[in-house]
């Protein structure tokens, strides 16, 4: 039986939630934009991870992406939120999935 992978929905949630926040508060269409493609992509991740375990690869190529971009962003103006904390969050996310992808490549 599957089991739900809240970690991701909740994660997919959050970068959704923060580009909508970002438009409202800046009026960032881009934030919007890319907010909604990447917590729709991670979303999307959740379900395939939900269904099946070893299915991790959308989640995973999303997250390297968003942490790459965010990561840029957070080392050039050092602020915690958004860029830092979806940083972390996206290297959360793939060192996660690394070490699932690992465990099942070694049995």
């Amino acid at each position: 039986m599957p089991s739900n992978d809240y970690l991701t929905y909740g994660y997919a949630a959050l970068v959704a939630g923060g580009g909508v926040i970002g438009y409202v508060k800046a009026g960032s269409v881009p934030s919007l934009a890319m907010g909604l493609l990447f917590g729709s992509l991670l979303g999307l991740g959740a379900y395939q991870l939900s269904n099946n375990p070893n299915n991790y690869y959308l989640t995973m190529g999303a997250s390297a992406v968003l942490g790459g971009v965010m990561g840029q962003k957070f080392f050039k103006t050092y602020k915690v939120f958004p860029a830092g904390a979806i940083f972390a969050l996206s290297a959360l996310t793939v060192g996660r999935l690394a070490l699932r992808a690992y465990s099942v490549k070694k049995q």
